[in-house]
C-alpha cells in the first residue's frame, strides 16, 4: 500500500490508491476529482471499505445470475451443444484453410 493516508489520484506516488480510485470511479460513475473530494479528510479505512462495498454491490447481479444459471442444467447443456456445433463448423473451415496453405492434400 501507499505510505501516506491521503486519498488522491497519482499513479507514480500512490499506485495502490490510484488503482482503487479508478475502480471506485468506474463502479460509481464519479470522476476521480469527485472521488478525491468525497474522501478528503478520510483515511484508507473508510476509502477501502467504500470500494469493497461498491464493488460487491456492482457484482451482485452478476453473482445472482451465475447462481440462477447453475440451477438450470438442461439450459446450459443445450447452449453448450448448440455452440459446440458452431465451434466445430468454424474449426473445420479454419483447418481446411490451413491445410490448403500448408499444401496438405485433403481426402
Amino acid at each position: 500500500t501507499d505510505s501516506d493516508m491521503a486519498v488522491y489520484h497519482n499513479r507514480e506516488e500512490k499506485p495502490g490508491v490510484s488503482n482503487l480510485m479508478e475502480i471506485y470511479s468506474c463502479a460509481t460513475g464519479k470522476s476521480l476529482e469527485e472521488v478525491t473530494r468525497e474522501f478528503d479528510g478520510k483515511g484508507y479505512g473508510d476509502f477501502k471499505l467504500a470500494v469493497g462495498e461498491t464493488v460487491a454491490d456492482t457484482l451482485l447481479p452478476v453473482q445472482n445470475e451465475y447462481h440462477r444459471l447453475l440451477g438450470e442444467k438442461a439450459y446450459l447443456e443445450q447452449i453448450m451443444h448448440v455452440h459446440a456445433e458452431k465451434a466445430s463448423q468454424i474449426a473445420w473451415r479454419t483447418l481446411s484453410k490451413v491445410r490448403k496453405k500448408v499444401g496438405f492434400v485433403t481426402v
